[in-house]
């Protein structure tokens, strides 16, 4: 049973805070379009980030080194450090705490249950974690604060 929940966690919970960005806009009207848009264009970008530090400069996983099983669906091939999954997580996390910081705490609470189960899944180590939260927040706070994407909202000013 402990693995079902981690495996749930660690594959596919991301999707749920994606799915709770599209409650909040078009169910309960507390997120804007231009905000949504600041969220997808986070996510957008960590993930790239994260592709390209990956790319160039590869890190081992945790089940390649300690030859344990891993607790997901999908068994990643491509370099641990950064993580995409708190990178993206975290991305859409901070982009929703800028613009509604109660639910905002329970989409950062949901961002680090997904790391933390990356790490019992044996798919990361914490400081792949840390290092994607960091993306994350980092490319979010950017955007909101340059509105670098406002080109693609309807509420221009």
């Amino acid at each position: 049973m402990e693995d079902l929940i981690v495996m749930f966690f660690a594959s596919f919970f991301i999707y749920f805070l994606f799915i709770g960005l599209i409650i909040l806009w078009f169910i309960d009207g507390r997120i804007k379009r231009e905000q949504v848009i600041h969220a997808l264009m986070s996510c957008l970008v960590a993930w790239a980030v994260v592709v390209t530090i990956k790319y160039f400069f590869p890190t081992l996983r945790p089940f390649v080194t300690n030859g344990k099983e891993v607790d997901v669906i999908v068994k990643p091939f491509d370099g641990a450090f950064p993580s995409w999954h708190s990178a993206v997580a975290f991305a859409l996390s901070v982009t929703v705490f800028m613009h509604e910081r109660k639910v905002g705490w329970w989409f950062l609470l949901a961002a680090l249950l997904i790391g933390v189960s990356r790490v019992i899944a044996n798919v990361h180590y914490p400081a792949d974690i840390i290092g994607g939260a960091f993306i994350g927040t980092i490319v979010a706070v950017i955007i909101e604060k340059t509105h670098l994407f406002r080109l693609f909202s309807r509420n221009r000013k």
